[in-house]
């Protein structure tokens, strides 16, 4: 009992929605009072103050805050791009802060896919290059790289640009080609950090529309950081961090979306 005592109210939360929405579904990441302080001389700059969170294998979750909200300092957590102060982040139950380089390189490279807000492609690269570099990372090679490429472009709808370059592609293409180098190496969880930024409008629709369709034909975790309100009609789950802090998590049903504003039940 003394036990359950301590557990926070954002805990609490998290285990009440866990256990109402799906106690079946596998945990692909967990954190537990993740923090993370920066020294720059005497100045401390506390980024994250102690963020509790568990995210479901299959599911799409939205990471939103303003800037300076402490936003990328935790998504950047969860992808191992960073390790935390203080607190635990696990990924598929391995805490990623004992991992050493070789093995933290190791998960990067298989579990997680990412997505960048300006693409990151190898210019001199075509499209079907850029695809399968990852996968000579991972020791995939040859014909087997080759036709999982080719299958995963089609997948994003590309399959007849395979031999073209990126300066040759649209915006919308190229983060198709992203999201296809991504889920290269078969991951469990794609980390997309603003992926509609540099998109207009219709096509960034485009892309999140993308996303949703993979996470759910795929099963594969899709978590996005993004400033993005049209994420919020078809995303599972809304992580709102503020101050360093989970402000509030919310389901995609108890969000009211309205022209020009969002209302919450």
């Amino acid at each position: 009992m003394a036990e359950t005592a301590d557990i926070s109210a954002e805990a609490a939360h998290e285990f009440l929605f866990l256990t109402d929405r799906d106690q079946g579904r596998r945990t692909i990441v967990q954190t537990h009072d993740v923090r993370k302080v920066y020294r720059m001389g005497a100045l401390e700059v506390q980024a994250l103050r102690g963020v509790t969170l568990t995210i479901l294998e299959g599911e799409f979750l939205a990471i939103m805050g303003p800037s300076g909200s402490g936003k990328s300092t935790f998504f950047n957590m969860i992808g191992g791009l960073d390790k935390p102060s203080g607190g635990k982040v696990a990924i598929d139950e391995v805490d990623i802060a004992q991992l050493d380089a070789y093995e933290l390189a190791w998960l990067r490279c298989r579990k997680i896919g990412y997505i960048f807000q300006t693409f990151n492609l190898i210019p001199v690269m075509t499209c079907l290059e850029n695809v399968m570099l990852p996968m000579t990372f991972a020791g995939v090679t040859g014909d087997e790289a080759l036709l999982r490429a080719i299958d995963i472009l089609k997948q994003v709808g590309l399959g007849h640009r395979l031999t073209h370059r990126p300066s040759q592609m649209s915006g919308g293409q190229q983060q198709r080609i992203a999201i296809a180098r991504a889920l290269a190496n078969r991951p469990a969880i794609i980390l997309a950090d603003e992926p509609t930024a540099n998109l207009d409008m219709r096509t960034g629709q485009e892309i999140i529309d993308l996303l949703v369709s993979l996470c759910r034909g795929l099963k594969v975790t899709v978590i996005c950081a993004t400033h993005d309100m049209k994420m919020l009609d078809r995303c599972d789950r809304v992580v709102w961090i503020r101050d360093g802090r989970c402000d509030r998590i919310e389901e995609r049903a108890h969000i009211d979306i309205t022209v020009g504003a969002l209302s919450h039940e």
